[in-house]
């Protein structure tokens, strides 16, 4: 009964030739991807990431993923225009952080809000230089990662210290 089967199936790529349905393939005459390496199971996702075009931070764990958009806010907020899309940028991006921080996940880096108004104060600094600075020179310094809250030390009345 199988024989049957495959003989069919043969019949119709016998034809399928003939008529030159197999000639002008993409990959023709190139090797099969994987084959004479040594096994890796990750082939998958790295060919549909290849194909698709889609960036490798995708497969960085949550807090990793958050540190990297930390680290590239600065050159983000440059092109922004106004003081408004600046402080939405970070506002967005501390609302991703507080998301990740009520719930984490993945390895346990430390991740914390970015101050939105240093992130601003460089934004200004940035956009007050005069374009040759800007294209010549450094980029400005990363926003300083700081708590929300400041911690302050509380002392009590009676014990204050004597100056």
């Amino acid at each position: 009964m199988t024989g049957g089967w495959e003989a069919g199936v043969e019949a119709q790529i016998r034809t399928a030739q003939q008529r030159g349905d197999f000639d002008n393939l993409p990959g023709m005459g190139k090797p099969i991807p994987g084959r004479g390496m040594p096994y890796d199971e990750g082939w998958w996702i790295r060919s549909f990431m290849e194909r698709e075009a889609l960036p490798s931070d995708l497969l960085l764990p949550t807090p990793l993923q958050l540190r990297r958009k930390i680290e590239q806010l600065p050159d983000e907020v440059r092109g922004l225009p106004t003081e408004r899309s600046v402080r939405a940028v970070v506002s967005d991006l501390n609302a991703q952080i507080v998301n990740w921080l009520r719930t984490p996940t993945g390895p346990r880096v430390v991740v914390r809000p970015v101050d939105a108004d240093e992130v601003v104060r460089q934004w200004r600094a940035h956009r007050e230089q005069p374009v040759s600075q800007r294209i010549d020179g450094e980029p400005p310094a990363q926003p300083s990662v700081v708590s929300v809250r400041s911690r302050r030390r509380w002392r009590l009345p009676w014990r204050r210290r004597a100056r």
